[in-house]
């Protein structure tokens, strides 16, 4: 039997960081995501995993991810039925087993050099470390309207009411100390834009607050939202949130998350 490869040796071991990657209709920006994905994650001296969630995509998504050729970093497709990428991060999450989970857009709009950075908080201790645009640190390339900003204003300010002391929310860089992410995912009933306001909000009350860092990120093109038409979903969105958090000493559904239909299943960048 000839030797095994340093790269084989990596694969067989269990990883100690998952990245999750929420994707619908993502054929054009997935294989170019991926591929820096891997390149970053097999530079690093452990072995990790990315998981691709197939958010009911009508495209050839599923088949990228099938094919995708073996290598020192897994790459697994996991199936969500129910629409919305907060449905396919909760997915995504449960299907984690490592120490240390994370997860990120298709389209990799966040500079990889900041997983280093997320890592590195998380050894020393940190349990939630999450990507920010409006860290002083941060380098923003942003290529939104006039109106889209102006709305962004508007949810930062209802976001901050839910949790306090963060500034960005919805940058999609996410890492969490994996028995955290797990137990907070099983809770998520946010399947759209606003999921992350709930994760964020669930882990502070249970004492893991965030811990905001610098990115370097790009707006990239192919952005699915529309502030004309999403806008109403999200505050309902809020609202519901805002209820949830207010009953949440309630005993916990025994299976699956009571979501609530989708009003419009954005949160896709």
């Amino acid at each position: 039997m000839p030797p095994s490869s340093p790269g084989d040796e990596r694969t067989s071991r269990p990883p100690l960081l998952e990245i999750v990657i929420p994707a619908r209709n993502e054929e054009g920006r997935l294989p170019g995501g991926l591929l820096q994905l891997c390149a970053k994650l097999a530079r690093m001296p452990f072995p990790s995993r990315v998981i691709v969630v197939d958010n009911n995509s009508t495209d050839g998504t599923a088949e990228i991810v099938r094919t995708w050729p073996a290598g020192r970093v897994p790459v697994r497709l996991v199936a969500c039925a129910t629409p919305g990428k907060g449905a396919a991060v909760r997915a995504g999450l449960l299907a984690t087993s490592a120490p240390f989970v994370g997860f990120c857009d298709a389209d990799m709009a966040t500079d990889l050099d900041a997983v280093d950075s997320a890592l590195g908080l998380l050894l020393s201790g940190e349990r939630v470390v999450i990507g920010s645009r409006a860290h002083a640190g941060s380098v923003v390339e942003n290529r939104h309207s006039k109106v889209r900003e102006l709305g962004a204003f508007g949810f930062r300010a209802l976001a901050a009411a839910l949790v306090p002391g963060v500034s960005d929310t919805q940058c999609g860089f996410k890492f969490f100390d994996g028995v955290l992410a797990r137990d907070v995912a099983a809770d998520l009933r946010t399947p759209g834009f606003a999921f992350d306001v709930e994760l964020l909000a669930r882990c502070a009350a249970r004492g893991a607050r965030a811990l905001e860092i610098p990115v370097n990120w790009r707006d990239m093109p192919g952005s699915r939202f529309s502030p004309a038409r999403h806008s109403l979903g999200i505050l309902l969105e809020m609202g519901r949130i805002w209820l949830r958090l207010r009953l949440r000493s309630r005993p916990r559904a025994a299976v699956g998350p009571a979501w609530e239909p989708p009003l419009d299943p954005v949160g896709y960048p």
